[in-house]
């Protein structure tokens, strides 16, 4: 391969890279009290793999505690606009072989915006990080917003 282009290709690839160890990390959301209460916990590996578990307490449910799980791939895109940058997280599951008796969720399509202060924010403005997520075939994942740390 031409030496130029391989220069090029490693100076282009460090900010994806910067920008993928912003989104690695666990993120978690606690909905409810009470009667009712939903825990979600999403892992982000460096090596591109997620796990993804939901734990649902309702003391009147049928039945009253339900725990769901999902794995799979993950990817960063990011998207410049003018003078800013959003990076998008999409998930990817494999159907044979990230499917099981215990992973049983679809993560395929499913879309999440990484939110967090930028950079060129000089203020003492606190910024929880978060992932946001707004697509996914999963209808309760779609609006829910998953803080790191």
């Amino acid at each position: 391969m031409n030496p130029f282009i391989t220069l090029l290709f490693v100076v282009f690839s460090f900010p994806l890279f910067a920008q993928m160890d912003a989104v690695v990390g666990e993120y978690h959301r606690k909905l409810g009290g009470g009667n009712h209460v939903d825990e979600y916990t999403l892992t982000l590996n460096p090596n591109g793999t997620f796990f993804f578990h939901s734990y649902r307490n309702a003391k009147y449910g049928i039945p009253p505690i339900v725990h769901k799980y999902g794995k799979g791939t993950w990817d960063i895109e990011v998207k410049k606009k003018f003078s800013t940058s959003t990076i998008l997280v999409s998930f990817f599951t494999d159907k044979e072989k990230d499917f099981d008796d215990k992973f049983t969720l679809d993560f395929n399509g499913s879309k999440a915006r990484l939110i967090m202060k930028s950079p060129r924010d000089k203020t003492n403005a606190s910024v929880k990080e978060r992932l946001q997520f707004y697509k996914s075939d999963i209808f309760w994942i779609e609006t829910i917003e998953m803080f790191k740390g």
